[in-house]
């Protein structure tokens, strides 16, 4: 084909490219056919001005080897061509360049040689789809793992646990960690890790201070830069990995439901469920986001972007409906109703995104044509039922509205979406009707205000999420109780604790005072010291005892270990909180170097938990150290007496002191009475013994009762529950306690009136005293060593207990730190990307001219006025200094070619930039006066017409305005600034072309 014929519709030029051409560029057709300087040529025309000659044809060929022949015209065409070329080019492009293209892939026109879509399915389904978020790999097993191990014994539930967290891990690999396809099954992985997310939300303490894990996402809408890269977000939130996953399950959801087959019922159904669950998952993230997340959101999950898409979802489904029902051939009312309601729902989601840039400025124009599509069909179709009910002119002005709509499409939005099938059904209708009108019935036509609404019926609604989305879903950690009750449980200990604790220490304390008023009564080693020269029996008993347990040097070795434990607790310590200090004083830095960029939570607000916890650690090991220095003064003031018990029995009978027997006390009843009464003492104690470890031993599994409040009331009354389930168990115990310090009282009241009777009757002297008073001493010895070593012992263990509790906190701080630290390194990569994305606006340094004269010093005056400096535009080069042109005597130059003299001529050269010479510039190019050197002349102005713009000089712009004053070969220069000197000679002169 060497011709085209005169075409003025551009649409039917188009028809015929795609029935001729097919896979063909138009562009390089034109030129095959045309030559391609005249194609050129014409595309740089006006479109009123094109005019293409068939090439050998015509007889305004040109060179290019064109004849003779007919000339055609083709007008309005080239707009259109040139969105062919670009629609070709991009059907033209590579696999991975479709994949690298804008997230809505729908968005692309069906290629030029596809069939015309059928009339039960307009052209008009071209969907929307949302792209994936791309998330960075995250392994959560490590610190889930870690979190178990601290918080759980170990054991087969430790272990289950833990392996359960390894699945998790690998379930987040195959939902985010692999490409997905556009099918249900990977659409369920998704939905299985969202679910795993809810389940696990209230077991574990994700936050940046507890269970620390840095979740970063993509923009799914940000294609980047260069330089840059995407826009991405990294937080330690569980709800922004939810948010985030949520988002793809919508987004996988909605490039289902457009890959779905639309010619039949499965894939219509599949296609609406999709788009509504699309819909709910996108308005569930809208209301949710910002209660999530402690920041500001990326783009594509903000409330605006996400309600937008929840919008278009919403209609898409509608769509679908709308097709459905017109491929089951429903009522036109019915249609007419659905479409209107699509379009309404297309119309409020364009308005959502018209001035906001948060979406792809894709969406646009395909929202605004499926608003007037959907528009025209439900016009379309009411026009049919007014035709039924015999109401012509409506029909008619429905027709002319529904035509003019998908004009405004065809005119507009043909690159997207074609519309050729649906105009010509409605521009067959219009015909006929008007035809029928015009012969038959004459009905008046109807303006378009004046025809009555079309009403709305809408058959589609988000899908709410409501957890499990999965059916397949299995709780991973179902035997792991939630993080509430684990805590309700963690309070109920300590106040269990603190109960045993209390009666504990009551009894004890008891016990004490008890030990302390016999020793002081000297009993039972009074009643017991027969012959006056022999150790007394309880005092060997008490001695033996002694030795048993290791005697004074393990108090020695005990006291010994106490100083290397209490440094060892301060070092962990200190070495924990320097961690966090120096964290703290790098983000502080990085705050002040980037003030508002630096967006994340402030170390010093975000430590202040573990602070006060360190600060609590401090307090501890203060008091510890009060502690241990009480029980060294302790023992140095009873150490000589304790060393007493430790020697054998001779020593220490010859240690005491003898005395003359008391044995006419022997038998008589203050003494029975006395040891009935020591006998009862004894028995308190052995029964408090006994039943402190009796409330040591009693343990009650409280999670089942914080289990069943939660599910019964959403909440916990941990005090409450505590409280009750506390007075129930150890309201027996507490009640015991009482009647054993009862007891106690009574028998210590009944010992010390016993012992006066005893005083009375015993013969008393000083050998005797001083035999009691040791005795008394022994005894008293006997009780400080098993207080000693109960003291230190419960020391030892504290500080070792305390060093597992500080390795924990320290292995907090340091986890923390790492975080904290691995989010400041992305932080700064996204700054120095975001940096480098701005346009640089580098300073303009003023020409050394305009600052400071060369030298630094100011020029001399002089009688001539010195030119004013020129303002120098952008940053151009200056030429270098170009030494003096040839002198030329006065008589070469012609009286009328000299300037005019005198100051008046400098205001009327100054006005002269910008107005262009009337006048033959000199043949020699002005430039700027220069300095005299030794042994060559100074500058010769050359003559000048008047008239003459100074400004006219070549290709560079003067700094200063050359005097129009003509001086005489010799005559003096101006005195001007100094340009910058050059060590070698200045090189010959040569004239500007």
């Amino acid at each position: 084909m060497n011709y085209f014929f005169l075409m003025s519709d551009p649409t039917t030029l188009l028809e015929r490219f795609q029935h001729s051409l097919q896979r063909t560029n138009v562009l390089i057709y034109l030129k095959r056919q045309f030559s391609a300087r005249a194609v050129h040529r014409t595309l740089s025309l006006p479109s009123s001005q094109r005019r293409l000659v068939p090439r050998g044809r015509g007889r305004y060929a040109g060179r290019g080897g064109e004849g003779k022949g007919l000339r055609t015209c083709v007008r309005a065409c080239v707009p259109t061509l040139r969105r062919e070329r670009a629609r070709r080019s991009r059907k033209c492009g590579t696999a991975q360049q479709r994949q690298q293209e804008p997230p809505w892939a729908a968005l692309r026109s069906p290629p030029l040689s596809s069939p015309p879509a059928s009339p039960s399915r307009p052209a008009m389904t071209n969907f929307i789809s949302v792209q994936l978020k791309k998330a960075s790999e995250v392994d959560l097993a490590k610190p889930l793992c870690k979190f178990i191990q601290q918080s759980y014994p170990g054991g087969d539930a430790q272990a289950e646990h833990c392996r359960a967290a390894e699945e998790l891990s690998k379930l987040r690999k195959s939902a985010l960690g692999r490409p997905l396809d556009k099918h249900d099954a990977c659409l369920d992985t998704l939905l299985r890790y969202y679910d795993q997310l809810c389940s696990i939300e209230p077991k574990f303490p994700f936050s940046e201070n507890q269970v620390c894990v840095t979740f970063t996402w993509k923009d799914a809408f940000d294609k980047g830069s260069l330089f840059g890269g995407s826009v991405k977000l990294a937080l330690a939130s569980l709800g922004y990995e939810k948010t985030c996953v949520l988002f793809n399950c919508g987004a996988l959801a909605s490039q289902i439901a457009a890959e779905q087959n639309l010619d039949n019922d499965e894939g219509l159904k599949a296609a609406a469920k999709h788009y509504q669950f699309a819909s709910g998952a996108f308005q569930h993230i809208k209301d949710t986001v910002l209660s999530t997340l402690n920041r500001e959101p990326t783009v594509d999950i903000s409330p605006d972007t996400v309600g937008t898409l929840s919008l278009i979802m919403l209609a898409q489904a509608q769509e679908v409906f709308f097709l459905k029902a017109t491929r089951d051939k429903m009522k036109d009312g019915i249609i007419a109703k659905l479409a209107n309601q699509a379009a309404d729902y297309y119309g409020d989601a364009y308005k959502q995104c018209q001035y906001k840039d948060t979406l792809p400025k894709e969406v646009f124009p395909v929202l605004a044509a499926k608003h007037c599509l959907m528009q025209a069909n439900a016009e379309y179709h009411q026009s049919i039922l007014a035709k039924q009910q015999k109401k012509f002119g409506e029909e008619i002005g429905r027709l002319q509205h529904a035509a003019d709509l998908v004009k405004t499409v065809a005119s507009r939005y043909d690159e997207y979406i074609n519309v050729k099938d649906l105009v010509d059904k409605i521009n067959r209708a219009l015909t006929a009707a008007k035809k029928d009108n015009d012969f038959i019935y004459h009905d008046r036509v109807p303006d378009l205000k004046d025809l009555e609404p079309i009403g709305k019926a809408s058959l589609v609604k988000s899908t709410p999420v409501v957890v499990p989305l999965s059916q397949k879903f299995m709780d991973l950690f179902e035997k792991m109780v939630p993080l509430q009750v684990q805590q309700s449980v963690s309070v109920y200990n300590q106040r269990k604790a603190d109960l045993v604790n209390r009666l504990i220490a009551q009894m004890r304390e008891a016990t004490t005072l008890a030990n302390g008023v016999l020793a002081s009564l000297n009993l039972p080693a009074a009643i017991e010291d027969v012959s006056g020269d022999t150790v007394p029996q309880s005092i060997l008993n008490k001695s033996k005892s002694v030795i048993e347990q290791g005697g004074i040097q393990t108090v020695d070795q005990l006291i010994k270990d106490l100083p290397e434990l209490l440094q060892r607790n301060k070092e962990i310590l200190d070495e924990s909180l320097r961690l966090l200090d120096e964290e703290e004083t790098t983000d502080n830095e990085l705050r002040t170097k980037f003030k508002e960029r630096w967006q994340r939570t402030p170390s010093i607000e975000l430590y202040k938990p573990l602070r006060a916890e360190g600060a609590n650690f401090h307090c501890i090991l203060n008091k510890a150290v009060q502690a241990d220095g009480q029980v060294r003064e302790c023992y140095q003031s009873h150490r000589d007496t304790i060393a007493l018990l430790c020697k054998p029995e001779a020593e220490l009978n010859a240690a005491i002191p003898s005395a003359n027997p008391a044995k006419t006390l022997q038998g008589s009843e203050v003494v029975n009475v006395l040891r009935t009464l020591l006998a009862g003492l004894d028995e308190v104690k052995k029964e408090r013994e006994q039943l402190e470890d009796d409330m040591k031993t009693v343990n009650f599994d409280m999670t089942s009762k914080f289990l069943a409040a939660l599910a019964q009331d959403g909440a916990i009354n941990e005090e409450a529950i505590s409280v009750t389930e506390l007075d129930r168990i150890y309201g027996s115990y507490t009640q015991k306690v009482q009647e054993s310090l009862k007891k106690q009282e009574e028998l210590l009241k009944n010992i010390q009136n016993a012992h006066q009777d005893f005083s009375k009757m015993k013969q008393s002297n000083n050998e005797s005293n001083l035999r009691e008073e040791v005795l008394k001493n022994l005894a008293v010895a006997n009780d400080k060593f098993v207080e000693l070593v109960a003291n230190l012992k419960e020391g030892t263990k504290f500080y070792n207990e305390l060093t597992e509790i500080l390795l924990k906190f320290q292995n907090k701080c340091s986890d923390i730190v790492f975080a904290r630290k691995t989010e400041r390194d992305e932080l700064l990569k996204d700054l120095q990307q975001s940096i480098a994305r701005e346009p640089s606006a580098p300073s303009i340094p003023l020409p050394t001219y305009q600052t400071t004269p060369a030298g630094g010093s100011k020029p001399a005056a002089s009688s001539t006025p010195t030119p004013a400096p020129r303002t120098m535009v952008g940053a151009k080069p200056q030429p270098p200094a170009r030494p003096p042109p040839p002198v030329i005597s006065v008589a070469s130059s012609s009286p009328s070619a000299s300037a005019p003299s005198g100051p008046a001529a400098a205001p009327a050269v100054a006005s002269a930039p910008g107005v262009g010479a009337s006048s033959t510039a000199p043949s020699q190019a002005q430039g700027p006066p220069y300095p005299t050197y030794p042994g060559f002349p100074g500058y010769c102005q050359m003559p000048m017409p008047v008239g003459y713009n100074p400004y006219m000089y070549g290709q560079y712009n003067l700094p200063y305005v050359p005097s129009p004053v003509f001086q005489n070969p010799g005559q003096p220069p101006y005195p001007t600034p100094q340009q910058p000197g050059y060590p070698f000679p200045q090189q010959p002169y040569y004239p500007q072309q």
